[in-house]
């Protein structure tokens, strides 16, 4: 069964509308979906007048947005260039700790996060599927190791019950979540089982979650995007534990969003996201998380590159986009600054700019404002941080499954241990022998006074970070007697080299978008007012909605089909999915769509 929501003409006014989705996403089956693949096709693009054809393409960033382009480009017979400021891969790149391997090991790697995907990604994991392993008959999608939803570990501090406070930690029977009744008993249940909140709160909380499954894309479009997750839960009147499990548990923990701006419509499709998942999991379909089994370059980036280096794409690392010069309604070239500092002209047939929110709006000039001036609503967009330390240790860590998320850590911290999901002698691989894990740990909340310092981490230096970081995760994992992280275990850690200390405080060089009230509507679509320039970064308005790997992955494939259009080319367009839904809830959302239409509230919209 899969289940297609109403579209309203906001969103079908996006790159990604109904009926091109529908059209791409062939074969969607099960509560998850199945993916599918999409057909290479020879490009058939218009011609310069007694010319070659134009289908030269400067991708203007490498991370997934920009290679997925590239992707999809190369397959279609287009010659593609992709420059980058720094290095290929982008945020989601391995990071190297400088000066650690020795006798032939490689460094110490580095990750930002866990690199989770969540068996609702389809897009990410369609591409994997499509990167062969040298050497082998498996892809990189063969490097995914799934684990259970109830492997994710949530430590508490102040000797409160670790529990599970997304993802219930108790078998229930996935029928009976197919009536709002039926949820509602299934939520409280678990919510009251596992001692997170009050039973009153959790009547509550079950409440506004089946209000939002309920609530029509109309209603998700023209209300929810304008109310706060924290607004919409009632989280400022309920207690600690409440706000800990509504808030925290369901915005920063899972997806780096602030409870207090982040827009209830992309968290409630979170939610919903991950409640389907569960469901599938619960009848025998995949499990809900996968992680790779290595560095990401190693299990994924460098396979790709390979992959699109043989397909003809050219690759330009160290080579930063400092703007566009234009000739009349189109880009003429992009100003590329070389490493050495100098910057030149790059002329390409089509464009695709796929450069961070925070870097993109800066490359909008006068004359491009003038040309489209939808680009100047990004100025309203908020980026925040998100970014990450590795502290690699003497022993190999034992936290639960590998995974732990620490809702009382000041700094909203997450932590994955990477032994327990590579399949990798680590000692005999990376540093100098005596490394044998490595503990990485995102940093969600800077903003927030940490527990040893007394300090937001912007204002923390580096060595403070260190400290402050291991004293929120030694609060939550030893403070029941029961010594998990042992004092003098690192032996080495990197903080991410994108943050730097400026004028008394830490900077950020690589925010990422935050996705607050009523942002929708500043986000551009793939396809611009110029003719021959594309966006494929994760601000452009997609079906997935969120700052992540997926939703970057689908820019790029909607900025290719937008390429594809103007090219009036024949070949086949990239394929997208769809959004899914509960489907025994379809009337009941168009239910709501009526009375949304009529002013109503939604019928179990009870406050």
């Amino acid at each position: 069964m899969n289940g297609v929501g109403h579209v309203t003409a906001q969103y079908r006014d996006s790159a990604v509308s109904r009926r091109s989705v529908l059209r791409g996403a062939a074969g969607l089956a099960g509560v998850a979906g199945l993916a599918a693949t999409a057909t290479p096709a020879a490009a058939q693009v218009t011609r310069r007048r007694n010319g070659p054809p134009r289908n030269t393409v400067a991708v203007l960033g490498a991370g997934i947005g920009g290679l997925t382009a590239a992707h999809e480009l190369a397959e279609r017979g287009f010659a593609v260039t992709v420059f980058d400021r720094k290095e290929l891969g982008g945020k989601s790149r391995t990071i190297p700790l400088p000066g650690t391997g020795a006798d032939g090991r490689a460094p110490l790697p580095g990750e930002h996060g866990a690199r989770g995907f969540t068996s609702f990604y389809h897009h990410v994991h369609d591409t994997m599927r499509r990167i062969p392993l040298p050497g082998t008959r498996k892809t990189v999608h063969d490097n995914l190791i799934p684990f259970s939803v109830n492997d994710p570990r949530y430590p508490r501090a102040g000797n409160l019950p670790d529990g599970f406070p997304l993802m219930f930690g108790f078998y229930f029977d996935p029928k009976q979540a197919l009536t709002p009744e039926g949820l509602q008993r299934i939520l409280i249940e678990g919510f009251v089982k596992n001692n997170l909140i009050p039973l009153p709160e959790a009547i509550h909380m079950a409440g506004r979650v089946v209000t939002y499954l309920t609530s029509s894309e109309e209603r998700r479009f023209g209300q929810w995007e304008h109310v706060s997750w924290w607004d919409f839960v009632g989280a400022g009147s309920r207690s600690a534990q409440f706000q800990a499990l509504a808030a925290t548990g369901l915005t920063r923990a899972l997806v780096a969003a602030k409870e207090y701006v982040a827009s209830t419509r992309t968290m409630g499709n979170m939610m919903e996201g991950f409640f389907l998942a569960l469901l599938a999991e619960l009848t025998g379909g995949p499990k809900v998380y996968e992680v790779l089994n290595g560095p990401t370059n190693e299990a994924w980036l460098d396979p790709w590159l390979t992959l699109l280096r043989d397909m003809g794409v050219r690759f330009r690392p160290g080579h930063a986009l400092d703007g566009f010069q234009t000739a009349g309604d189109r880009i003429d070239a992009a100003r590329i600054r070389k490493p050495d500092g100098t910057i030149e002209p790059y002329r390409a047939d089509w464009y695709v700019c796929a450069v961070p929110t925070d870097r993109a709006r800066r490359l909008w000039s006068p004359e491009i404002r003038a040309l489209d001036p939808d680009l100047g609503r990004m100025d309203e967009l908020t980026v925040d941080w998100m970014s990450g330390m590795q502290m690699f240790v003497t022993e190999k860590l034992e936290l639960g499954a590998g995974y732990n998320i620490y809702l009382d850590a000041p700094w909203r911290l997450t932590s994955y241990s990477q032994r327990a999901f590579w399949d990798v002698d680590y000692a005999a691989k990376y540093g100098d022998g005596t490394v044998h894990d490595g503990l990485t740990i995102d940093i969600s909340d800077w903003d927030t006074p940490g527990i040893l310092f007394g300090k937001p981490a912007k204002y923390c230096t580096r060595e403070e970070i260190y400290q402050e970081t291991w004293a929120q995760l030694a609060a939550a994992l030893n403070d029941d007697g029961k010594v998990q992280l042992k004092d003098g275990i690192v032996r080495d850690w990197l903080l991410d080299p994108g943050i730097s200390w400026q004028d008394g405080q830490n900077q950020s060089d690589e925010p990422l978008l935050i996705n607050t009230i009523g942002s929708w509507a500043a986000r551009p679509t793939a396809h611009t007012k110029i003719p021959n320039l594309f966006l494929a970064a994760d601000y452009v308005r997609t079906n997935f909605d969120l700052a992540t790997m997926e939703g970057a992955n689908e820019a790029g494939r909607t900025a290719v089909n937008a390429l594809l259009d103007a090219a009036g080319s024949a070949a086949a367009r990239a394929t997208l999915y769809t959004r899914e839904s509960i489907p025994a809830f379809e009337p009941l959302r168009r239910m709501d769509a009526a009375r949304f239409d009529a002013g109503q509230p939604n019928m179990f919209d009870l406050g």
